[in-house]
């Protein structure tokens, strides 16, 4: 029985009508450890977290916390657990306070029933300064960054008493144009290294490499719902790990780019809702941008 991890799933296998999910992942986690899990889209990544969660139940394996077999089969008992996941899509209140988010179903309430708002707040305050994240317990949601908004999940699962904390795409809502944007990624950033600090075991879930060699202490990789390997950030590098991830070289994954012949405009869109663009023979145009 896995003893020696705060975290240690075994042989977990899920699946759904015509796809295996999960075949048989092993995945481990130690107190005070940050653990990026990788892989691309379609590789159980979020099948895996949602099995720690709750939100799925694994056909079969075990999943050990504190070395204590655990059985977790809704939400609920992961939390009692100590697991807290921080979704891609944040699950605030926005019209709610910053403390209300806090302890939403949990309120503090007065000797006659009422909810207790100076209580609520004191103790928001308490957790917001020993987590030294800048925000009013009082401010409505609506009215923060994104990146605050994450900082306010991230508070609202520790008031939970979790001591493992999955965060899933953390900086992929964070606006790529926003001059902010490293400010706000590097206080996320260093909020993970104060919960690492605090012995609390992350698990990260990324794309971006640069965040990844960053903040990891290792990297899990995952491939069509199976576990290809774990490997220690400081003994492995972007192109080992992309690799790994795809199941070739990059050589051949990008190949060799010719001479190539860029043409004439066939497509032009002038000014069409603020936009303008042109797409000419030979070429291919890339578009990027948030959801919506």
């Amino acid at each position: 029985m896995p003893n020696s991890h705060l975290l240690s799933m075994r042989g977990i296998s899920k699946a759904f009508p015509g796809v295996q999910a999960l075949d048989g992942v092993d995945f481990e986690l130690n107190a005070g450890e940050v653990m990026a899990l990788v892989g691309e889209n379609g590789a159980g990544k979020s099948t895996l977290i949602k099995t720690l969660a709750g939100a799925h139940t694994a056909d079969s394996g075990e999943i050990f916390i504190n070395g204590r077999l655990a059985e977790i089969t809704n939400p609920r008992q992961a939390q009692a657990l100590g697991v807290a996941v921080i979704y891609q899509e944040l699950e605030l209140a926005e019209q709610l306070s910053v403390a209300e988010n806090i302890f939403v179903g949990r309120e503090f309430h007065t000797r006659i029933g009422l909810i207790d708002f100076s209580e609520m707040y004191r103790q928001a305050q308490a957790l917001l300064d020993e987590l030294r994240i800048d925000v009013d317990p009082r401010a409505e949601v609506r009215r923060l960054s994104i990146a605050h908004k994450q900082m306010v999940e991230i508070a609202r699962a520790l008031s939970t008493d979790a001591n493992i904390l999955v965060m899933d795409e953390p900086t992929s809502s964070l606006p790529t144009t926003s001059v902010h944007l490293e400010n706000e990624v590097e206080v996320l950033l260093r909020l993970i290294e104060r919960l690492r600090q605090r012995g609390k075991a992350v698990v990260y879930i990324s794309h971006r490499m640069d965040e990844i060699f960053r903040i990891s202490d290792r990297i899990t990789v995952l491939r069509d719902g199976r576990l290809i390997g774990v490997k220690k950030a400081a003994e492995t590098n972007p192109d080992q790990i992309v690799s790994m991830m795809v199941g070739r070289d990059l050589e051949d994954l990008y190949g060799h780019r010719g001479e190539i012949k860029i043409g004439e405009p066939v497509l032009e869109l002038r000014n069409l809702n603020g936009v303008s663009l042109q797409v000419r023979s030979g070429e291919i145009l890339g578009l990027s941008g948030l959801i919506g």
